[in-house]
């Protein structure tokens, strides 16, 4: 196990658009669809599709998308990919406390980080026994569940460059993505 103290720089970057034109130029459903399919989450998770809503129908209810983009730059180098986690814990539980608090603020509608839910035990979510979800007040899906790319959303929203771990070890950065779809005339971030 990696024993010294993982430190790091996290700096938030947004950016505000129609829903329509967040839809038309960055999702396509079918394609992220069958990904999600080969996932082994893939009907494990209230996070995770198929879900028990139509998101066309969500997405319809919404005219503004406000994205963040979370960048974390550990501040050592040659870290393993096994300790992610424990850069992308913190930043989680911040970014999705904000998006909650927004919720109730503006009345809109989060987008969570992809991934494992952060308020059960891994593998032990309800959906597994076909129960409702434990915590509903706080589990959020991702903008991937939706259809959305994020690569493409990261390269040409924000300018940043997705980056993937080589030989068993982090990138020099890793980006989380989130988002905010709300009818409110305009939202402030408090990241």
């Amino acid at each position: 196990m990696f024993e010294q103290m993982l430190s790091y720089a996290a700096q938030d970057f947004t950016a505000v658009l129609p829903v329509r034109d967040y839809v038309a130029g960055f999702r396509d459903a079918a394609r992220f669809e069958a990904c999600c399919r080969a996932c082994p989450n893939y009907g494990r998770s209230w996070g995770c599709p198929p879900f028990e809503f139509d998101a066309e129908e969500v997405l319809a209810r919404y005219r503004t998308a406000f994205l963040i983009a979370t960048k974390i730059v550990p501040d050592e180098q040659q870290i393993p990919i096994s300790e992610a986690r424990r850069l992308i814990l913190p930043e989680r539980r911040r970014l999705e406390n904000c998006l909650r608090e927004m919720e109730k603020q503006y009345d809109g509608h989060s987008f969570a980080y992809a991934g494992t839910c952060l308020y059960c035990p891994e593998g032990t979510c309800a959906r597994r026994e076909n129960l409702p979800c434990r915590h509903p007040e706080l589990v959020r899906p991702s903008l991937e569940a939706f259809g959305f790319n994020i690569g493409k959303t990261t390269s040409e929203l924000f300018g940043i460059e997705l980056k993937w771990g080589q030989n068993g070890m982090l990138p020099e950065y890793l980006t989380l993505v989130c988002g905010f779809f709300h009818n409110a005339d305009c939202v402030e971030w408090n990241g």
